[in-house]
């Protein structure tokens, strides 16, 4: 899928907005994939993407995170962290498949199958340019904001 045309897809958004993959063309967008709301880790890596999102826009960069869950769930986790940007809910999981981030995960010693923490990066013309997978929230956002800097 690198270096290849995204197909377009839209998802129910946070603040109201419907998100619309085409809607984008013309900016840098980053999709980052995370397995649930208000968990540690998730929580981290939005409070992080908050964080550097004027560095983002500084380089004609969105971002939007993507889960499975509901969007009453999207809209207090936004709310209650600050996050600038909006949250996609993929409960059908149409996004989910196009990036092909649901593995089979050990929760607790139970096979589950889940969100993989995934992120791409897809350049203002559609084409997927950079993913990260399978990732490790330390340092990753400072990547990312490198890796669309240098573009």
């Amino acid at each position: 899928m690198l270096n290849k045309t995204v197909s377009d897809f839209k998802l129910p958004a946070t603040s109201g907005h419907s998100f619309k993959l085409s809607d984008y063309i013309g900016k840098n967008l980053v999709i980052y994939f995370y397995p649930k709301d208000s968990t540690p880790g998730c929580t981290t890596q939005g409070m992080q993407f908050r964080d550097f999102y004027s560095e983002f826009q500084a380089a004609n960069t969105e971002i939007v995170g993507v889960s499975r869950d509901s969007l009453k769930s999207h809209e207090n986790f936004k709310a209650k962290f600050g996050f600038p940007f909006e949250l996609l809910s993929d409960a059908e999981e149409k996004a989910c498949q196009i990036f092909d981030v649901i593995k089979m995960k050990n929760m607790y010693g139970k096979q589950v199958r889940g969100i993989q923490r995934s992120t791409f990066v897809i350049k203002k013309d559609g084409v997927l340019i950079q993913e990260w997978r399978k990732v490790k929230v330390a340092g990753h956002v400072e990547e990312v904001l490198a890796f669309v800097k240098s573009i």
